[in-house]
Parts: C-alpha cells; structure tokens; sequence
C-alpha cells in the first residue's frame, strides 16, 4: 500500500473492480441473449455462478477498502466522521443510481428497441408506486423478488446492499473499539445463523417471513465483514498477516478460484429442507477473494500486476461499467442483428467498446461533478492519483 500524509492507494484493487465487472457483463450478454431467444450459453454453471460471484468480489472489495480507511481515519483525527461518510458516499453513488433508476422506468420502457421480450412498458408500470418507494428508499434488493423484474435496473440491487451496509458500518466501527475481529466474526455467523432459522419451519409465524428471506439473501453483508477482517489484520500488522500475506497463499488462491468459476462449484453445496441453501458458498468464495485483495494490495512479492494503465483507468470507471451495461449489450445485439452477424466475436467487443464508452463519458461529464464535492468532507484520500 502506498501511504502518504494525505492519501492512501492500494495498488491493483482498481484493476480488480475492472474484473469483478468483467464478470457481471459476461453473465448478463448471456442472460441477455437467452431473453431474446438467441443462441446463448446461459444454462452454463460458469456463466450462471459469475454474475453474483463478480457482485461478492466488489462486496468482499467495498468492506476492505471502507473498513481500512475509516480505521485511518480513526488513527489519524482519534475519530470517524459519520456524517462525514455518508456524505462522501452519497456523493459517490446517488448521482448515477437515480440516473439509471429514471432511465429504467420513465425513458427506455418508452423507446421500442430497448423493450425487452416479456418485459412491456404495462409490466413494468404494475405496482409502479411500490416500485419507485423501494427504489427511493435504497432497497432495490426487493424489487425483482417482490414486484417484478425491472430491466436495466434489476442490477441496482447491489447498489442497495452497498448503501444497507454504509449505513450501518461506520456507526459500528466508531463505537465498537475493542475485539472488532470478533465482531466480524459475529456478524458473519450471526447471518448465517438467521439465514438458516428462515430456512427452518419454525419460523413460519414470523409476518412477511418470505420478504425478510428475500432481503437476507441479497444482503451479503458476511462478504463485506470478510472484507473488513483482512483490513482489520492489515491495518493492525495482525500476527495473522504472517499466514495470509503470502506470495504462495496467493498463488495457489488465486488458481483454485479461477479453477472453481471455471467449473462453476457451487461449494459447499447444501441443502436444507431439501430446498439449496443460497449461503456459505459465498462467504467461502469471499474468503478466497479476501485473500486475493489483501496480497494484491499489500505483498510487493507477488508477480502479478493490474497496475497497467487501461487497467486502472477501467477499473477507475467501473461503477458506470456496472451499471450501463446492459444498456450496451441491447444496443449491441440490435446492431449485430442489423449488420446481420450475431456472433459473440463481434457481440462480445462491442458491448464492451460500448459500455466503456457510456462509462468514460459519464465519469468525465457527470459523476466527476459530485465527486469533486468529496474533498470538502474527507480528511483522508484514497486511490489512484494518475488520470
């Protein structure tokens, strides 16, 4: 990590945001596909565990990154601005989450290439008003399971776990000061533990049980804990960091996770009243991805880079990568349609010469304005200083 008086990077974590897109986009061209009833992969187990796999890595990265700079924040002013957080991260998402949100409901349900199969504009006008509260609201994690598939926005469902946990985490690390490595601990078993009692029939009594199931499985908060585990050891020079920051842990994680979404493992796979139990393998993966961050981020011996400058820069993008995306792909495939060549070798780099495009424009000409408000409320700055 390069540590200066004012600034904090961590090098090839935005190379890394640039992959955990990667990920989402790949799954989303063959979900995409599959909707309009073209040739597609999408039944794979690699292009079906990806999507939500690619979301776990930015969650695993988010905890990191916040946890580690908040305790800075801590070591350096002997407090965590809260208000202050919220504000820098208001700033940073807000701007382009309710741009998209608008997008989805008021402008592309009007504009007839953009409609997908299935999903007419009466569709996704049912329940409208619900719609728009949850949205406004920040829980747009219960949208697609309560109220319906909203396309272009169904992928905002992260954005709301992202906020969830903001919400909660500075507050938490500001009063718990002492044995915060248990409370990651806490949390992530205290999770797994109310997600397996939801899981059981015993909680039949509890109202609205199918919507609390709904929200706990989308709120991955074990991955961001996991996250804020290994800033927690970093931060503190932990005895464990000997163990963990380890050119040969490294290595060997980062093969067996690639081997594993190659291969699409669901693992451990278990199922509980005979229904899967959609739990444990993330928080496995995110332990692996935890790893993968910390040595990428702080072992100079490792020989693997993501420091090259596209990299970075894709990575410097990659919230706007993650969310016009799909509005590229469907613009990809009416144009591969149109020149009469559907193939993923053309598909494929179009969507992304596309979604960087949107992206780059709209971090130059949109985001940028907001995020140049973050320094009024930041005492410690964080990531890349180069364009």
């Amino acid at each position: 990590a390069l540590l200066t008086k004012d600034r904090i990077y961590f090098p090839n974590l935005n190379g890394l945001r640039f992959v955990a897109a990667l990920l989402v986009i790949v799954h989303h061209i063959e979900q995409i596909k599959y909707i309009y009833g073209l040739p597609n992969n999408f039944s794979s187990s690699f292009i079906q565990i990806i999507g939500e796999l690619g979301v776990i890595l930015f969650f695993v990265l988010s905890g990191f990154l916040i946890t580690y700079l908040l305790l800075e924040e801590e070591n350096r002013t002997q407090t965590i601005a809260v208000k202050n957080f919220y504000l820098r991260r208001i700033l940073r998402i807000w701007p382009l989450y309710f741009f998209i949100v608008i997008l989805a409901l008021f402008i592309l349900p009007n504009i007839s290439p953009f409609i997908l199969p299935e999903y007419d504009k009466a569709t996704i006008y049912e329940n409208l008003p619900a719609k728009i509260f949850l949205y406004v609201f920040f829980l747009p994690n219960l949208v697609s399971p309560l109220l319906g598939v909203v396309p272009y926005a169904s992928l905002t469902w992260s954005i709301g776990t992202e906020e969830q946990f903001y919400l909660i985490w500075a507050p938490l690390l500001k009063f718990v000061k002492r044995y915060r490595i248990a409370l990651m601990f806490a949390i992530v078993f205290g999770y797994l533990f109310f997600a397996r009692a939801l899981y059981s029939d015993r909680t039949n009594f509890l109202v609205y049980k199918y919507e609390i199931n709904a929200f706990w499985q989308s709120f991955n908060i074990p991955s961001m804990a996991i996250g804020g585990f290994f800033a927690l050891l970093l931060h503190s020079n932990h005895r464990a960091l000997k163990f963990f920051l380890n050119k040969y842990l490294f290595y060997f994680a980062l093969a067996f996770t690639s081997i594993m979404l190659y291969r699409g493992v669901y693992f451990p796979h278990i199922t509980v009243n005979d229904l899967p139990f959609p739990y444990l393998y993330k928080e496995f993966y995110s332990v692996w991805f935890g790893v993968i961050i910390l040595n990428f981020a702080a072992n100079k011996n490792i020989l693997i880079s993501l420091e090259q400058k596209p990299i970075r820069y894709l990575g410097k993008i990659s919230y706007g990568l993650y969310m016009y995306h799909p509005i590229a792909i469907v613009l990809a495939l009416h144009t591969t349609g149109w020149l009469g060549s559907p193939s993923d070798a053309f598909l494929y780099p179009l969507t992304l010469a596309l979604t960087i495009l949107f992206a780059g424009l709209s971090y130059k000409y949109f985001e940028s304005y907001f995020l140049n408000f973050k320094s009024n409320y930041t005492s410690i700055k964080s990531g890349d200083v180069s364009p």
